[in-house]
C-alpha cells in the first residue's frame, strides 16, 4: 500500500467523503493486490499462505511533505490547506492503539471487502491454473472481542460465497485471528467459537500487557537489565511471567473450545531460541518472523522438539 503506485490511491480512499468515492479509489488499487495475491499462491504451491487484512494505523497513509500535499490536493481539486487541515484533524494521539487494524474494516468496510474480493480471485486463478487447490487463510487483526470477529467473519464468507458463485469454482478457506490485546487472550475461549486459527501477535501484547512502547523502550531497557530489574528485553525475548501466561490461557481455553484451533506466533519472539522453547512446551503449531531470524527460528524449533520428546 506504501508503494508509489498505489499510496495516491490509498489516500484519496482515506480523504474520500462517502462509500462511492472510498470504492472509487480502492477499484484502481484491487488488480494490484490480486496480482500481489496469485504472485504469493504462485510461489508458495502447497504451502499454507495466512494473509493478515490491512492493520497499520491510518496516519501512517497520510501526506506529510509539502509536494505530497499538493499532488494530493491536485488529484482531489482542493486547497492545499484544505488537504492539510484534514490532515490535521486524522492525526491520532496514540495511533498504535487508535483507529487500526479490524477497526479500520468496520469503519471502512470496502477497504476490508477489496483485500478479500482479491484474495478469492486470485486463489482460484491459481487453483484453476495449477493442479493444487489453494485454501487461503485470511487473519483478522486487533480484535478485542468475538463480536468483531463475527462482523468481519460475516462479510469474508458473503464475498467468498459471491465469487465462488460467480467464477463457478469452489475453495475452501480458514478464517482467523490475531491475538494481540489482554482483553481477547483472556477472551479466547468465545473468540475460538469463530476462529479456524489463532496467531498471538507478541510485539504488540508485549506492549499492551507491559505498557511499554517498542520504539520508544530503549531509552530505559538497558538500564533496568543492567540494575537486575528485569532478566531480559522482553521484546526481544517472550515475557514468560506476563506475556507468556496470556499466550497459554488463550492457547489452553481456545483449545478447549475448538480441538481444530491452529495456534501461532508473528512477531520478533519467533525468531528467539528461548521463546520458541516456550512457544513449543505451551503447545503452538508454528512460529513467525523475520526472514533473517528464519534459520536460527528453525535450529531452535527442531532443538526445542528434541528437547521435550
Amino acid at each position: 500500500f506504501f508503494d508509489n503506485e498505489r499510496i495516491l490511491a490509498v489516500r484519496e480512499m482515506i480523504f474520500s467523503d462517502n462509500k462511492n468515492d472510498r470504492k472509487t479509489a480502492l477499484n484502481k488499487i484491487s488488480p494490484m493486490q490480486k496480482n500481489d495475491f496469485i504472485e504469493i499462491f504462485t510461489l508458495m504451491k502447497e504451502l499454507p499462505v495466512t494473509i493478515r487484512l490491512l492493520d497499520p494505523p491510518l496516519h501512517e497513509f497520510l501526506p506529510k511533505e509539502d509536494g505530497e500535499l499538493e499532488e494530493l490536493a491536485d488529484k482531489l481539486g482542493q486547497e492545499k490547506s484544505m488537504i492539510k487541515s484534514r490532515v490535521l484533524q486524522l492525526e491520532e494521539q496514540n495511533p498504535m492503539l487508535g483507529h487500526r487494524g479490524c477497526r479500520l474494516g468496520i469503519t471502512f468496510p470496502e477497504i476490508y471487502e477489496m483485500q478479500v474480493k482479491s484474495i478469492f480471485e486470485a486463489a482460484i486463478e491459481v487453483s484453476k491454473k495449477s493442479d493444487i487447490r489453494i485454501v487461503p487463510e485470511i487473519m483478522v487483526p486487533l480484535i478485542i472481542s468475538q463480536t468483531e470477529l463475527i462482523y468481519i467473519k460475516d462479510s469474508i464468507n458473503k464475498i467468498a460465497e459471491r465469487i465462488i458463485k460467480k467464477l463457478n469454482f469452489k475453495i475452501n478457506y480458514l478464517v482467523g485471528t490475531m491475538v494481540e490485546l489482554p482483553r481477547a487472550a483472556l477472551n479466547a475461549k468465545e473468540i475460538a467459537k469463530y476462529a479456524d486459527f489463532f496467531s498471538f501477535g507478541t510485539n504488540d501484547l508485549t506492549q499492551t500487557t507491559l505498557g511499554i512502547s517498542r520504539d520508544d523502550s530503549g531509552k530505559f531497557m538497558p538500564d533496568y537489565i543492567e540494575k537486575n530489574l528485569i532478566d531480559n528485553d522482553p521484546f526481544v525475548s517472550i515475557d514468560i511471567n506476563g506475556v507468556g501466561k496470556l499466550v497459554s490461557i488463550a492457547s489452553d481455553s481456545g483449545k478447549s473450545e475448538n480441538k481444530n484451533l491452529k495456534l501461532g506466533i508473528c512477531g520478533e519472539h519467533g525468531g528467539d531460541p528461548r521463546s520458541i522453547e516456550f512457544f513449543h512446551k505451551t503447545g503452538l503449531n508454528y512460529v513467525s518472523c523475520s526472514p533473517y531470524r528464519v534459520p536460527i527460528a528453525r535450529l531452535s524449533a527442531a532443538q526445542s522438539k528434541i528437547k521435550n520428546s
